[in-house]
């Protein structure tokens, strides 16, 4: 499918989170997949909040669910719509079917029905409702539901955009609730009415929602209203080949944020999550919009390789503006106790630090000896490599430094690797005492260019505070 031209119904896609609980990366995939799809063909991506569980919806969720779509950059066209200030339309809905005598009035007590489930189970048959009030002309009353008259024979056919041709018998289907004994209208009711109010063309959905679809679809009909088309996405499974869990870590989309990811290492791997173009394993976000299509979605359960993540997020990183970089960097260093720092020289270690780093939580690790006064001392660096025997290696590289300063790393690397020569050792018998005075530990990027970004002054300074520690 192209993009919608005049003689093409407009895609329109949503994405329908319920705000019980944080948004997580199964729900974030389904998201993505309808941006994508919209995206692709020129449409539109509606926000819609089911927030009819009472109990279970909070503001904190929704806030979260829509930090979480802004981090990933995921824009919506229309919403965020909420469900519980459309209760008048599920109600007309409701009142709709009744007229036409589509949906009745049932009397059934909660205890009258778990006895008759309890009796169909007794004999080998499933626990559905047997229709008792069906053809009673019921009216309301305390207490009372409503359930949607459905079909006792034939089934229901639907081309499903991923897995194909899906059947349903409707001998498998009981007459579904529609409005709750409370007055509130019952998933399917709301999410279909929706669906049909915004005019949904697809609906891009996890495959857990197969068996819903029957059932909605049948709504649909006894709304009197045109059918979108489904496509139902593989479900997300850890690396262990069972279903995506806290098990396997952290599952919150905005979790990796706080790991230190950016969002579109994040966007790159859920794209990966069933489908696929070719061979390629990274894509700029463009490339995902012009590429992205149903037909290359697996029916297949996706693995969520938390690797793959990592290296596209150590990739993402080194491709990254330092500029970009140092604005995201504050929270992490701020982690570490690191609020007050000069920026040039943040911007000044970054290229020769981002090579180094998977994650920002890393790279602020990373950047910390360039931005504190005093570096925290490795306590095996310094008994290795700053004991008294190391006391004139310091002090003749503090005399180079005294003399010429660290603005030129080539010239300083030559008069370091004749001082080695003078010596008589490896110039890493020189480098590594250096590198442990100045950055407090064995690794680093190279000691000159540490140099030039710590600059003559505060090179001098841990020098002198590291021949003070050898000296003891």
């Amino acid at each position: 499918m192209d993009k919608a031209t005049d003689n093409t119904p407009r895609v329109r896609t949503r994405f329908p989170p319920s705000p019980t609980g944080a948004l997580h990366l199964g729900g974030a995939r389904t998201a993505l997949f309808n941006w994508l799809f919209a995206r692709h063909h020129g449409g539109d991506f509606v926000l819609r909040l089911e927030d009819t569980d009472r109990k279970r919806s909070k503001d904190e969720h929704v806030q979260g669910i829509l930090a979480a779509m802004d981090w990933l950059g995921l824009d919506y066209d229309e919403g965020p719509h909420y469900q519980t200030k459309r209760l008048e339309r599920y109600r007309q809905a409701i009142d709709q079917m009744l007229e036409h005598g589509r949906a009745y009035w049932c009397h059934c007590s909660p205890e009258e029905l778990t006895k008759k489930r309890e009796a169909a189970m007794a004999v080998g048959g499933k626990p559905m409702y047997d229709g008792a009030c069906r053809d009673k002309n019921l009216g309301p009353a305390p207490g009372a539901v409503v359930r949607y008259k459905g079909p006792r024979s034939g089934s229901t056919t639907f081309k499903d955009l991923v897995k194909g041709p899906i059947t349903f018998d409707h001998k498998e289907l009981d007459d579904l609730i529609i409005l709750r004994s409370d007055g509130w209208p019952t998933y399917h009711l709301a999410v279909v009415v929706d669906d049909i109010d915004m005019g949904i063309s697809h609906v891009i959905r996890g495959d857990d929602h197969v068996n819903n679809t029957p059932r909605q679809i049948l709504l649909y009909q006894a709304l009197d209203a045109e059918l979108p088309q489904f496509a139902h996405v593989p479900m997300i499974l850890g690396p262990d080949k069972t279903k995506l869990s806290k098990r396997h870590g952290a599952t919150a989309v905005m979790d990796y944020l706080d790991l230190g990811y950016l969002p579109e290492a994040m966007i790159n791997a859920l794209a990966r999550l069933g489908w696929s173009h070719g061979d390629q394993e990274k894509f700029s976000r463009q490339e995902l919009i012009d590429y992205f299509d149903l037909n290359s979605v697996g029916r297949s359960a996706a693995v969520f390789d938390t690797d793959r993540l990592l290296h596209l997020n150590q990739r993402y990183i080194q491709e990254s503006d330092p500029a970009r970089l140092a604005a995201l960097l504050p929270p992490f260093l701020a982690a570490r106790g690191i609020t007050d720092y000069d920026q040039a020289v943040l911007l000044a270690c970054l290229p020769e630090l981002t090579p180094r780093a998977k994650t920002l939580v890393e790279l602020a690790d990373w950047a910390e000896p360039f931005l504190v006064d005093e570096p925290a001392m490795d306590p095996k660096a310094v008994k290795k490599f700053l004991g008294p025997e190391r006391v004139p290696v310091l002090e003749r590289v503090r005399a180079l430094v005294e003399a010429k300063g660290v603005d030129h790393p080539q010239e300083l690397e030559q008069d370091i690797k004749s001082l080695a020569g003078e010596l008589g050792v490896k110039l890493g018998e020189v480098a590594q005492p250096v590198r442990v005075a100045l950055t407090g530990r064995t690794f680093s990027p190279g000691i000159f260019e540490v140099m030039g970004i710590l600059g003559d002054g505060r090179v001098m300074a841990r020098l002198n505070r590291a021949l003070t520690l050898a000296s003891k």
